[in-house]
């Protein structure tokens, strides 16, 4: 519709670029479960280590503010977003490619925690510079008329989406086959050459083919720390921001319990956590298709706070599996455990989407990427904290990787604490429609 008349947001290089960006970010659940399991059968590690690993990984992604300040302000060869997506893969193909190489007895959790931790630097980095350009692209007008501009942002949100989705399906399907069939390090091989064809994809790249909008040059580091300060001091954005990393970081996540209930304690196999995990992206591409064709015009505040209440429900409804009360009704695990583990799991995600609608278009312009990153690290900080939440409710109810008796406490306190975010809906905006059109040149 819209996009047939558009030749910016969506045009050819543009969906390229963004396309393979947005899918080879989805696609990195195929080496990460493979870690997943190397963790817990090579290197024994338990439940909490496990888990403490997963989310400390994770902390080059709270240095994303910073990353999105130096690639809206620091130009490399005149182009500012596609020289970073490309560092971004470099770095990923190098801390992969090193695992893959090193010898079974030289492996320990100290050197795979490093390159774990480069990896995602490289990942932060690439997805700042795709997240950026989503939400400059977003802002350009697909056609004269008002209406149809306020849109164009969630309808290339939605595109890059269902991308990022696509290579979860197939990431998470192969990843479960993988496992059983190769060693780690062959999957962590594969993974590592896939990003280094990224890489060499996108040097390919002139930023000029993608139309982005210009920002004024040599603006600087300290003057865009500027400009993302006063963005981030608008009420609509810092109350929105404020509520969404409440909502994350209140949540006390059991997924490396729930890795050991099912892998340790019930014996599922990890092709059927692969196709779990498969039902989950589909899901999330079905969220993308659904939210730009029906949900758009729905208010944030309405539409975040039910998918909310939506993850309590699921976090009940696995309260109600451990305890057997599906398998007394003739569910059986294996069951249960494809159709709505997975699917609890990328619940988490689904509010990201009409979130970052929401901001690109209350972004002031030629901040794009400071606002963005820093909306992106504010969500990989909560899910840390939530990750150590996670870990230290597990401890305080006694749920060991052997002893999974007070596991139901624990998935009672997690659902109970994802409701008290319903408490403040009231800081995400009801209605911003009207902020595009007032913030255009």
């Amino acid at each position: 519709m819209v996009s047939s008349s558009s030749p910016d947001p969506t045009s050819a290089p543009t969906r390229s670029l963004l396309g393979f960006g947005f899918w080879v970010q989805g696609f990195r659940c195929f080496p990460w479960m493979a870690v997943n399991f190397f963790l817990k059968d090579a290197l024994n590690v338990d439940p909490s280590t496990l888990q403490l690993l997963q989310n400390s990984a994770n902390l080059p992604m709270v240095g994303k503010p910073f990353y999105g300040v130096v690639s809206d302000a620091v130009y490399i060869s005149d182009q500012h977003r596609v020289p970073y997506i490309a560092i971004g893969a470099l770095l990923q193909a190098l801390s992969w490619l090193a695992i893959a190489i090193l010898s079974q007895s030289s492996i320990s959790i100290f050197n795979i925690s490093l390159y774990l931790l480069l990896s995602n630097l490289g990942a932060s980095i690439a997805e700042v510079a795709n997240d950026a350009i989503v939400a400059e692209k977003g802002k350009q007008p697909t056609t004269s008329t008002k209406s149809s501009q306020s849109s164009s942002s969630g309808e290339l949100q939605s595109f890059v989406w269902m991308a990022s989705s696509v290579g979860g399906v197939l990431g998470n399907l192969l990843g479960g086959i993988a496992i059983n069939r190769f060693a780690p390090q062959s999957v962590f091989l594969f993974f590592g050459l896939l990003v280094a064809l990224q890489f060499f994809l996108t040097i390919t790249v002139r930023e000029s083919s993608l139309n982005l909008p210009k920002s004024p040059s040599n603006v600087g580091i300290r003057k865009q720390l500027a400009e993302l300060s006063a963005a981030l001091r608008k009420p609509e954005i810092a109350y929105s921001v404020t509520w969404l990393a409440v909502s994350y970081a209140i949540i006390p996540a059991l997924t490396g319990t729930m890795f050991f209930y099912q892998t340790q304690h019930l014996k599922i196999d990890s092709s059927v956590l692969g196709i779990s995990k498969v039902f989950g992206q589909a899901a999330l591409l079905l969220w993308g298709v659904i939210y730009n064709h029906r949900l758009k015009s729905v208010s944030p505040r309405i539409l975040i706070s039910a998918i909310q209440v939506m993850m309590a429900v699921l976090m009940i409804s696995d309260m109600l599996f451990v305890k057997g009360v599906y398998r007394e009704m003739g569910v059986p695990d294996l069951v249960y455990v494809v159709a709505f583990s997975g699917l609890l799991e990328v619940m988490f995600f689904f509010k990201i989407l009409p979130f970052n609608v929401l901001i690109a278009q209350l972004c002031p312009p030629g901040c794009e990427g400071s606002v963005m990153a820093f909306v992106m690290s504010a969500i990989a900080l909560s899910l840390i904290v939530s990750g150590y939440l996670g870990v230290a409710l597990a401890s305080y109810t006694g749920v060991t990787g052997d002893d999974f008796s007070r596991l139901p406490l624990a998935l009672l306190i997690q659902a109970v604490s994802t409701l008290l975010p319903l408490f403040l809906s009231s800081f995400i905006p009801d209605d911003v429609k009207t902020k595009p059109r007032r913030k255009k040149e």
